[in-house]
């Protein structure tokens, strides 16, 4: 149960911070710049994060709208890659 509960964290912080950038994974999705494996990748990228409970102070902090991730975010490079337009 521990690791259901770790995964829906983790898929709800990639979800803020794809959205804290400007990013909608689903409109990313359809227009076939990522699929759902790279999104799922993303959230297992994201539970190997050191300091989730900073990350969650971070996307606070930015009050809904940020230009880049922090530099420990595992994933910055494919929401910069997504904030381009271009293909994951």
């Amino acid at each position: 149960m521990a690791q259901t509960q770790t995964y829906k964290r983790h898929a709800a912080l990639v979800d803020r911070m794809a959205d804290t950038l400007g990013v909608d994974l689903e409109e990313k999705a359809l227009e076939g710049l990522i699929d759902i494996d790279a999104i799922g990748d993303a959230v297992l990228r994201c539970t190997g994060c050191s300091d989730p409970d900073g990350c969650e102070r971070w996307l606070a902090a930015q009050q809904g709208t940020a230009d880049a991730a922090p530099a420990i975010c595992r994933n910055a490079d494919i929401f910069e890659l997504l904030k381009d337009g271009k293909r994951v």
